[in-house]
């Protein structure tokens, strides 16, 4: 199958807004546990890598115990997988740009540090999965964001060709597996990371997928 363009698209920060359902599941195990829960910003800085990585970050030097951390983790994927989609929602303008991308027979992709099943799971149930020819999560390949083969061997499954092909996320890992594919990257505002948008390398930069198709045009 040949496609005239491949977008591949990053999920949490870029295409759904998951960070109430993220901080639900993460207070939730703070409180269980008893630990200090964390406000809105606090968790989309700590977002982007993954689960444990997640998890990790926000225990910092509080909790040291090995055991203690993956319970911990295990209890937040638990509750999170159970309230995937009470408060995540499409970013503006995503779904509209979807149908119409559909329409023009671009391929598109998710490339998610999400587990591959909660990925499929929460694309499902914001009835977005249809659009999307494969979904590659961190469990997906032996390897995940920023290495650029999580990109590179979707684009081979679904046919692409990687000079007619597109990085879509919210981070400086989007960025730096777009880099390392050497693939354009386009950078969504206000993502789910420390850095600020102009500690992050693009070549274009949007606020939301409202009049996206203006920016895919010029790759079309």
């Amino acid at each position: 199958m040949t496609q005239n363009l491949t977008i591949l698209f990053d999920l949490d920060g870029t295409i759904v807004n998951t960070a109430p359902d993220l901080m639900a599941a993460h207070n939730h195990v703070m409180r269980k546990y008893g630990y200090t829960e964390k406000k809105i910003e606090d968790i989309k800085s700590l977002a982007g890598k993954g689960a444990w990585v997640m998890m990790q970050r926000s225990f910092k030097d509080e909790i040291k115990d090995e055991k203690v951390k993956k319970e911990m983790t295990k209890e937040f994927i638990d509750f999170y997988s159970n309230n995937i989609d009470r408060g995540s929602t499409p970013i503006k303008g995503i779904e509209d740009f979807l149908k119409w991308a559909k329409k023009k027979k671009i391929s598109m992709a998710v490339c998610t540090n999400k587990q591959e099943n909660l990925a499929k799971d929460l694309l499902k149930k914001l009835n977005m999965s249809q659009y999307f020819d494969f979904v590659a999560g961190s469990d997906t390949f032996a390897y995940n964001k920023p290495d650029p083969r999580h990109l590179t061997d979707v684009v081979e499954i679904l046919g692409g060709d990687l000079k007619k092909t597109i990085m879509v996320g919210d981070s400086e890992v989007d960025a730096a597996s777009a880099h390392n594919a050497k693939l354009p990257f386009i950078l969504v505002k206000d993502g789910y990371t420390e850095k600020n948008e102009k500690e992050i390398k693009h070549d274009v930069l949007v606020s939301d997928f409202e009049d996206f198709q203006k920016v895919i045009q010029r790759y079309l």
